[in-house]
């Protein structure tokens, strides 16, 4: 099989990732397809960049590494964006400082970007695996095979590609700027929905590694379980959607052009996303009577009606049961 025509940059970001590096380092060496490799620290407060040095030191195979680190701590929106400012590849790879790549994941995107010209982001089902390496759950998928902006309108979940399991074209930093934002999975998977489609490999391309200190169970708490759990779930959420919202609002007040239709959904989802926003805003520190606003505009909007059906549920629950003042 003749090799896709694309330049791949694997771009390894890496915070706090001492005990785990030297393993995400060796999976991106092992790719079978030549790339250009960026191993960045985000001035992680322990050795992380030191071990990252280290463990390249006289490498000498196929591959074109570079191992560097930013100058203050920039937090993952920040630190993507620099890099991709950099990178020289068609096809951006991510990798996580605490995921493990195997060998044959970057020669599939490449080959799936190859053979789909309309797609613009590829993501994989994932092994999830626990901080020490030991096996959780197998063939875990995020996606269905291929989406678009009509799935994710009609989905509602707010849900897209895992980011630690996405390829994507480059025109996605290009056409749209810096990511702004804590989180990137879901503003580059909707950026790619407005200009095309994604794709979901139905292969296992990644050990996932599941344990608290991801960005993940930051956001969303997981672990915690504090009295404060509820509100801080509900705090970074907010600020999450609110972000994702802002950034494809941005992409549509740019030069994007877009058929009606189109646009329609683009603008429905940006809707959705603050809607959900406002609805959790609301139920943290507003009166009850002001949660209706923003569930009855849930009820009236495609893809957000059974979750706003079940948050008015919530009305006639006590607050302390959320771990909130009454």
């Amino acid at each position: 099989m003749t090799p896709p025509p694309f330049s791949a940059s694997i771009l390894l970001l890496a915070w706090r990732s001492a005990e785990t590096i030297a393993a995400a380092i060796d999976g991106a060496l092992a790719q079978t397809v030549p790339c250009e490799i960026i191993i960045s620290d985000d001035s992680s407060p322990d050795d992380t960049f030191a071990i990252a040095q280290r463990h390249v030191a006289g490498y000498s195979g196929p591959h074109r590494v570079t191992v560097r680190r930013t100058e203050r701590n920039l937090g993952l929106g920040g630190h993507l964006s620099e890099l991709l400012a950099i990178a020289g590849g068609e096809i951006i790879v991510y990798m996580a400082g605490d995921d493990i790549s195997r060998p044959q994941r970057v020669a599939r995107c490449l080959a799936a970007f190859s053979e789909n010209p309309d797609v613009y982001i590829v993501g994989s089902c994932v092994d999830e695996i626990d901080a020490q390496g030991r096996p959780l759950r197998a063939g875990v998928r995020h996606m269905p095979a291929q989406f678009d902006l009509a799935y994710f309108a009609r989905a509602g979940k707010l849900v897209t590609l895992l980011g630690a399991s996405v390829a994507y074209r480059r025109e996605l930093y290009t056409r749209f700027g810096p990511i702004d934002a804590m989180v990137e999975d879901n503003i580059l998977s909707l950026r790619a929905a407005l200009l095309g489609r994604g794709l979901c490999l139905d292969e296992v391309l990644i050990d996932y590694r599941v344990h608290a200190d991801s960005l993940g169970a930051w956001v969303f708490a997981r672990g915690d379980d504090s009295p404060q759990r509820f509100r801080r779930r509900y705090e970074r959420t907010v600020r999450m959607y609110r972000e994702i919202a802002a950034d494809l609002q941005r992409a549509l007040e740019g030069p994007l052009q877009l058929d009606p239709a189109r646009r329609r959904l683009a603008l429905q989802l940006v809707q959705m996303y603050r809607i959900e926003a406002d609805a959790r805003a609301a139920i943290l520190d507003r009166p009850r009577r002001e949660w209706l606003g923003p569930i009855w505009r849930g009820l009236r909007q495609p893809g957000l009606r059974r979750k706003s059906a079940e948050r008015a549920l919530k009305l006639l629950l006590p607050r302390r049961w959320f771990g909130l003042r009454s």
